[in-house]
């Protein structure tokens, strides 16, 4: 199993993580399983409702996404888990993930996405109003919240990078060179 590889792209809201798992996913060839991907065909199947309902929401399109790793990485596959991963929570069913035989310190590859505060509030009022983004992530009420610590590492084993972007595609493409130079997919690809 020695190409298998769990990598996970963690960071608060509108700190990039999508864009940066997408950068990777196509550079590696490899799936990006989004947390998003899963929680807005249950926005559209179970409805948004309050603040609860979304929590409840995210914590099923967790499971499911850590269901459809823990699948894919039967397959010896590379694999990349993109969503704002709680800390405290997520290590657990995470490491739940690999197969028992699977040494989760050569595993695993952590991502912590960061941007300036006042970067990642306007995104997330630009995603407001973006009629392609489902209102069900309520990102006009998370843009009146600023966060002050910008989200942290969950407490895995193995390799950890940190990647703070300024918005552009073209840093997006420098950090996904950064984040493989780093050997944060040690697979040949």
């Amino acid at each position: 199993m020695a190409s298998l590889q769990l990598i996970v792209v963690t960071g608060l809201p509108a700190s990039g993580k999508s864009t940066l798992a997408s950068v990777l996913a196509q550079r590696l060839g490899v799936p990006v399983i989004g947390k998003d991907l899963i929680k807005e065909p249950l926005f559209e199947v179970l409805g948004t409702g309050d603040r609860s309902h979304s929590r409840q929401l995210s914590t099923a399109s967790f499971a499911i996404q850590f269901a459809v790793a823990r699948e894919l990485l039967t397959y010896d596959r590379t694999v990349i888990l993109e969503g704002n991963f709680r800390p405290g929570e997520h290590e657990r069913p995470l490491l739940a993930v690999l197969p028992a035989e699977c040494d989760p310190a050569v595993a695993i590859s952590q991502v912590l996405c960061r941007v300036e505060e006042s970067e990642r509030l306007a995104r997330l009022r630009r995603r407001a109003f973006d009629p392609g983004r489902h209102s069900g992530h309520r990102d006009a009420e998370l843009a009146l919240t600023a966060t002050h610590g910008g989200g942290a590492f969950l407490d895995l084993p193995g390799k950890r990078v940190e990647c703070v972007s300024d918005a552009s595609q073209a840093d997006y493409e420098e950090l996904a060179a950064i984040v493989l130079a780093a050997n944060v997919n040690s697979r040949t690809v």
